[in-house]
């Protein structure tokens, strides 16, 4: 995972693509909510946002 995020990083720094990082981390973080949603404690919570 690490290496990963490291090539990531060093593409947004190449190719100047910082337009991307909010895309991904948007990902991200929908990502996280759908893995969270999954337990009944943060279903009020989604609800909330939608």
């Amino acid at each position: 995972m690490k290496k990963f995020l490291k090539e990531f990083w060093d593409f947004f720094w190449e190719k100047k693509a910082w337009w991307l990082i909010p895309m991904f981390l948007v990902f991200v973080i929908l990502g996280l909510l759908i893995i969270f949603a999954k337990s009944n404690a943060v279903v009020p919570f989604v609800y909330v946002l939608f």
